[in-house]
């Protein structure tokens, strides 16, 4: 929050890790990995994303070399050999692109030098190529006195070596949303060898450089004006501003998107320019226009054609975003969108649909829990027991019941409490549901392992009886043609004993005490472990079934939240094995 009121906050942070960079070789091999790793995905690409390419360039190099030493290693060895072969390449190339620029009488200084060993690498990798398939390993910047010069120097360039197809940025006429202006194009240099070359002012490369640092003065704590700058205050105000909506996970996420995405420009209808990370699609285009056009966006024209909401945005193309209204953010769309503001609007936009369908489903159970009492769940009522139970409204309080956080026989027993006891009498645990025969023996399915709570039909077996299913078995597909076995059952009301078994199927961490807490918070929800199995063990984790007896569905969804907010659970879900069949 301190970024967005003052920048100089985020430059001493910047110069802070650059400093504890260099000097890494102090700290244990487990802290210089740790540092390297937050390094090299926060704190250089928020560098670069300041517009201080030198500092992303060096803070990269100095986590590269902790965190992947042998390959830069390999990298500068290949150097050396290189330079041996070929002599002074940077000298030599240099020294062409003055001639060309001295016979056509323009004044500009030349610049020329190896890329970095980081920045190899990652063209490696990105590209799938060895070090001797790589060509433009070497940069060369052109510095001049004013924009006409840049594009003078730039036709001289194009006119003496040829260019490479697709390899040209004009980010003067098309700045990057850092504030950085220059013009970036591909040659076939000396020998073949491919050149990349970077032509800039004099004032675009103190931006290039020292980024926000470069002409950003403060007086009295007031940031003065910058003519050559994006505004990355604006960025960093928009990212503070999302930290509030979603959680801290949601925030990194977005800040590592936005930070590591190259750009394209697109346009409006209009004409105006759309700045958006590469790979964005439509729907970020939408999101990032007006959240609004995001939310009711169902369709998209490329340059006047439709296209899919998937399809990935090139630099220049005219997008137009088709709206309707009662169109809403569907979840598949987290997977399109590769913005954070789009993510964010989306997810946002869900949970407060989400929580729409748990207030309406909340009133329903509210409504069978009142009437089981012989009392009706009226507004005033259930404004009376949110109180009571410290909430903020009724709504909120249908909202936990729907989502199953707060059991409605809770909201019950708050306002009525001798009702609530009085109806609350123990079920016979040998005969738990109702619509049986009197002769008709009674078993739970153990593919699905109903519990009271959950709808419920029964399977009649010659000599077993009936075999209780839960609604949503897949076991019951089979029975489809064989309606003559189905029994309409359901649970009898009431208290029931913890009698029934249900598989959990855990994922856990790999380290001392773990088990032994899981079991503890099994039972601190008054349930008892009945079996405990192991599937799968690896070095860094387990998996494995645990048993679990519980009065009812209510209980399992007890047992399985608190199991769910240890951290040391990786995963948890309901065992359900088809193959145990009666």
């Amino acid at each position: 929050m301190a970024m967005s009121r003052d920048l100089r906050v985020i430059l001493v942070k910047l110069a802070d890790r650059l400093h504890n960079m260099r000097t890494i070789r102090s700290m244990s091999p487990e802290k210089q990995a740790q540092k390297a790793r937050e390094t090299m995905e926060i704190f250089a690409p928020l560098a670069g994303r300041m517009g201080m390419q030198w500092m992303r360039e060096e803070l990269e190099d100095l986590s590269f070399k902790v965190l992947n030493p042998e390959a830069r290693n390999s990298i500068m060895r290949r150097f050396l050999t290189l330079q041996r072969e070929t002599g002074d390449v940077v000298h030599q190339i240099s020294g062409d692109i003055t001639h060309e620029l001295e016979k056509a009488r323009i004044d500009a200084d030349v610049f020329g030098r190896a890329k970095k060993p980081y920045s190899i690498w990652r063209k490696m990798q990105e590209k799938d190529l060895a070090f001797s398939r790589l060509s433009d390993i070497y940069g060369f910047r052109v510095i001049c006195a004013s924009v006409a010069d840049c594009y003078r120097i730039l036709g001289v360039i194009h006119q003496r070596w040829r260019a490479v197809p697709g390899r040209f940025k004009d980010y003067i006429s098309q700045p990057k949303n850092n504030g950085y202006r220059s013009i970036h194009t591909t040659v076939s240099g000396r020998d073949g060898k491919r050149v990349e070359v970077q032509i800039r002012t004099r004032e675009m490369h103190e931006v290039a450089e020292a980024g926000v640092a470069a002409h950003w003065s403060y007086r009295e704590g007031v940031r003065g004006v910058n003519p050559f700058a994006v505004d990355p205050a604006k960025w960093i105000a928009g990212l503070t501003e999302r930290l509030d909506e979603g959680d801290t996970d949601e925030f990194l996420e977005h800040v590592k998107l936005e930070m590591y995405s190259d750009q394209v420009f697109c346009f409006t209808p209009k004409g105006d320019v759309i700045q958006m990370p590469r790979g964005a699609t439509p729907l970020d285009f939408a999101y990032a226009i007006h959240t609004r056009i995001g939310n009711s966006c169902v369709s998209a024209k490329i340059d006047g054609i439709r296209v899919p909401l998937w399809t990935r945005l090139k630099n220049g193309q005219s997008i137009e975003i088709i709206t309707a209204e009662g169109q809403r953010p569907q979840s598949s769309w987290i997977d399109i969108v590769t913005t954070g503001r789009a993510k964010a609007a989306i997810r946002r936009s869900l949970r407060e649909e989400d929580r729409g369908r748990f207030v309406k489903l909340g009133q329903e159970l509210a409504r069978a829990a009142f009437d089981h009492v012989g009392k009706k769940a009226s507004d005033k009522a259930l404004r009376t027991a949110a109180k009571m139970l410290g909430l903020a409204d009724e709504n909120d309080l249908l909202a936990r019941l729907g989502s199953a956080e707060m059991p409605a026989r809770r909201v019950v027993e708050t306002l009525y409490p001798e009702l609530a006891q009085a109806v609350a009498e123990e079920v016979d645990s040998g005969r738990p549901v109702a619509g049986l025969t009197a002769d008709q023996a009674f078993k739970r399915a153990a593919c699905c392992q109903p519990v009271p709570g959950e709808r419920i039909v029964g399977i009649t077996y010659r000599g077993q009886g009936v075999v209780v299913h839960a609604i949503d078995c897949p076991a019951l597909e089979e029975f489809e043609d064989q309606t003559s076995r189905w029994v309409d059952l359901h649970w009898h009301s009431g208290r029931h004993k913890p009698v029934f078994t249900v598989g959990l199927d855990l994922t856990i961490s790999n380290d001392a005490g773990v088990l032994g807490r899981i079991c503890t918070l099994i039972g601190e929800q008054k349930a008892n472990i009945s079996d405990l199995r192991f599937t799968d063990r690896k070095p860094d984790f387990y998996r494995l079934i645990i048993d679990v007896d519980l009065r009812d569905v209510e209980h399992l969804h007890l047992v399985m939240t608190a199991l769910e907010a240890e951290t040391d659970v990786a995963q948890i879900s309901r065992h359900r094995d088809l193959t145990r069949r009666p």
